[in-house]
């Protein structure tokens, strides 16, 4: 109490000493940003509605040159406001409203040192960020003093403080019992209040997770410039010597700190908080970055029953025109051949690894020829196992060598505990490498994938062919493990895709692996593929094509598991380039629902978890005056998850957008619609 009472009259000190009120909100006033320094030290308050939402939170930076979390003198503080729409090349809306005030607190260090924490405010949240302007030509940063004193307890939705991996179960705990958390971090209160802590414009700089300090509050905790060790809790090594964090310019910002807010939780899924904190295109002409569906020799590779190379490869160049051709006929856009490079074998590759060197049965020419001549985008695949050096080495050559192929879709791979060298794969050195791929790659006008690269922070909208990337359990874990519970596909959406697309290759056909007995196990590692499954019904496996995004957008199974399947016919309709998306209703880890638009037609998914739901649907995101022929991809009436994943029924009807849908969906199963205008 006796702090808030100190907080207040600093409050009262600045706006009597004339300066401009050190408060901001919202647009439409619903959320309210204070600012405070007490005794040189700067701190920050959140109210949501008239009520206290971030108890007053200290703020700022510590370097070994500079102590710049204290020790400030206010210079001034300046509003301003901004209202307008911009227009992205691709992305779940085409067209993004901009709506926020902003207040800048320039303070003046006594070191003489100037420091901005700029803050913008939206109606769906807040961002702010630091704007360090030092005459040093380097600082060391050694930690970061940001609070977020939550106010109240919640429930909150997590992955573990790991600096090297996101592939984890989310965990559902209160606030009060989290120890440590990755971002974004989701959160909701008995009121029904939702909200999310991430950060955005994540680039030379390293990401941030969430350490307790007591109760609710928690500390920003960034990732270290080298290993201390498999750290998956977020409290630093006692020791001597400072942990080092980064080594940045004078004149730097970090990434913004971002805590996004609704009333529901499918009010954080329409959020655009996170793509507004970030800069406009810096590339001029993004013609040739196009969303895409793709195919590919992947799965058979987490089945057990081809390699990766050696004996039982799996990137053969017959399977590889196989593919095309099964993509061409099926109106998909790209094929992505894993495997393919000479001397690959899982995570491990020979010193020597060259990532322009084809395997002996895999003729790069020929493969490429071929795609070109169907029309169908050939994805190349570089697993790096997490040796920066080697790829950065080789980075230039083997991206020209790329592009004089008409190779336009790269997937990257950093397979491993870490980066070679003792570097975190989220710290600095990893952020500053994945940043420097996509930049090479846009260069020569190839969109990237990212696999175990850094989360999703909105800089798809900077550099838009960073098309998507992984950062999550994805599909993979059901091919040799006891894979991804039927709850993981209800949580994504409100934890992970907050901050953007997820590369996590939906689409498994043969759920219970039907199709693989008798086949050789050819894999040494993980449960054998025959004693895993797909922890969905099938239907649920059309449903998360739509619900969850990637503008790149895999159907991961084998292709012999679709021709001639009846419920293809979906992911033949289906348009990864959408204009504009919705999702329509839903709770965290328990059901989602969601309708894409492309051109004139949509494309309706949701998905529960092992609790069978029906849902009552109206059409309302339909299209005025215009008659739909809905066809409906459904569990049957006896489909679980557990017992009879198989069974499923496509059914068509017309409906306009006064009609209401009952939406049946199975336990751990979903239901797909595609809406087509009738002439």
């Amino acid at each position: 109490m006796k702090r808030n009472i100190l907080l207040l009259v600093a409050l009262l000190a600045l706006v009597a000493c004339g300066s401009p009120k050190p408060i901001v909100s919202s647009p439409d006033g619903s959320i309210t940003v204070s600012f405070y320094l007490e005794e040189g030290i700067p701190s920050y308050s959140v109210d949501v509605d008239g009520r206290p939402f971030i108890l007053p939170s200290q703020l700022g930076l510590v370097t070994r040159e500079q102590d710049l979390s204290g020790e400030f003198k206010l210079k001034r503080i300046k509003h301003s406001e901004y209202a307008g729409t911009w227009v992205q090349p691709w992305g779940e809306n085409k067209v993004i409203e901009d709506r926020h005030r902003e207040m800048r607190v320039s303070l003046v260090h006594t070191s003489g040192t100037p420091v901005d924490i700029c803050f913008r405010v939206f109606d769906d949240g807040l961002g702010f960020r630091y704007e360090v302007h030092s005459k040093q030509d380097t600082l060391t940063v050694l930690d970061e003093q940001t609070e977020f004193a939550f106010a109240h307890d919640a429930t909150s939705w997590s992955l573990p403080g790991d600096f090297n991996s996101y592939e984890h179960e989310y965990r559902v705990l209160p606030l009060s019992e989290l120890k440590d958390a990755n971002t974004p971090v989701t959160l909701r209160w008995e009121n029904g209040l939702h909200a999310s802590v991430h950060e955005a414009a994540l680039y030379n700089f390293p990401e941030m997770v969430l350490a307790q300090k007591s109760g609710t509050v928690f500390k920003a905790l960034l990732a270290p410039y080298r290993q201390e060790g498999r750290r998956r809790r977020g409290q630093a090594d006692a020791s001597a010597e400072p942990v080092v964090r980064a080594y940045v310019p004078g004149e730097f910002q970090t990434a913004w700190r971002t805590i996004q807010i609704a009333h529901s939780a499918v009010g954080l899924v329409n959020s655009s908080l996170i793509l507004n904190l970030n800069e406009p295109s810096k590339i001029e002409d993004t013609s040739w970055i196009k969303p895409i569906k793709y195919i590919g020799v992947w799965w058979s590779l987490h089945l057990g029953i081809e390699n990766w190379g050696g004996d039982h490869h799996g990137a053969t160049t017959e399977r590889a025109l196989q593919y095309i051709d099964f993509a061409a006929a099926n109106n998909i856009q790209g094929v992505l051949f894993e495997g393919w490079n000479d001397a690959w074998d899982g995570s491990n590759a020979v010193p020597e690894f060259d990532f322009t060197r084809p395997a002996p049965d895999f003729d790069i020419q020929k493969v490429t020829d071929y795609a070109r001549e169907k029309g169908i985008l050939y994805i190349t695949h570089n697993e790096t196992g997490g040796n920066v050096a080697r790829f950065e080495e080789q980075l230039e050559r083997s991206l020209d060598w790329a592009q004089g192929l008409g190779i336009h879709g790269l997937k990257t791979g950093y397979a491993g505990g870490g980066l070679y060298g003792g570097y975190p794969r989220h710290g600095q050195v990893g952020v500053q490498h994945y940043q420097h791929v996509v930049e090479e790659a846009a260069k020569r006008q190839i969109m990237v994938d990212g696999h175990e690269v850094i989360k999703a922070t909105g800089i798809r909208r900077t550099w838009p062919n960073f098309m998507t990337r992984e950062c999550a359990k994805g599909m993979e874990y059901n091919g040799w493990s006891r894979g991804n519970t039927p709850t993981h596909h209800e949580t994504l959406p409100y934890t992970r895709l907050l901050g953007g697309p997820m590369d996590y290759t939906p689409g498994v056909f043969d759920v219970l692996y039907r199709n693989i007995a008798g086949k050789p196990q050819v894999r040494t590692w993980g449960m054998p593929g025959t004693k895993c499954r797909v922890n969905t019904t099938l239907v649920k496996q059309i449903a998360n094509w739509v619900v969850l995004y990637s503008p790149m957008q895999m159907a991961c199974d084998l292709m012999e598991n679709y021709e001639g399947h009846p419920a293809f016919q979906f992911f033949r309709d289906f348009d990864a380039d959408c204009d504009e998306s919705t999702a329509l209703q839903g709770e965290v880890g328990e059901f989602i629902s969601v309708v894409r638009r492309a051109g004139d037609r949509f494309f309706y998914g949701a998905t529960t978890d092992a609790v069978g739901r029906t849902l009552t649907e109206p059409l309302t995101f339909l299209s005025e005056g215009v008659t739909y022929k809905a066809i409906i991809y459904a569990d049957a009436p006896d489909a679980h998850w557990e017992t009879n994943p198989y069974a499923y029924e496509i059914r068509e009807q017309q409906v306009t957008r006064s009609d209401t849908l009952t939406v049946h969906l199975a336990p751990g199963g979903g239901q797909a619609i595609t809406f087509f205008p009738m002439k």
